[in-house]
């Protein structure tokens, strides 16, 4: 794995950890109702699809270690260009069910 490679994926494991700051100990209500965590969790999740898209342009093969990386490059897009029709709902699905599971598979490929 080349450096710039290894970088982006630094980067998806920094936004996760921080979107899991963010949220950490709060609930849906909360998240919808507070402006300042909405916007660092979509920013976050903005960091990690234009990483991966990165690391998609130079290495497809790695791409395939993680799942729904298209989704999730998809959902950037959605963050940047749709801001005004996000659905809170769904963000706050991918910080509880899908953000783990991409944790998981970053962490596991910078081990080897």
């Amino acid at each position: 794995m080349n450096d710039e490679t290894r970088k982006n994926l630094i980067d998806i494991l920094q936004a996760a950890e921080e979107i899991e700051n963010f949220v950490s100990g709060i609930k849906f209500e909360t998240y919808q109702t507070t402006p300042v965590i909405k916007r660092a969790v979509e920013r976050d999740f903005e960091i990690i699809g234009e990483a991966l898209n990165r690391i998609k342009n130079t290495d497809n093969e790695l791409m395939e270690k993680i799942s729904e990386h298209h989704r999730i490059i998809g959902f950037r897009n959605i963050l940047i260009h749709g801001y005004d029709i996000v659905d809170e709902a769904i963000v706050w699905q991918a910080v509880t069910n899908h953000l783990p599971i991409l944790t998981g598979e970053i962490k596991a490929i910078l081990s080897t």
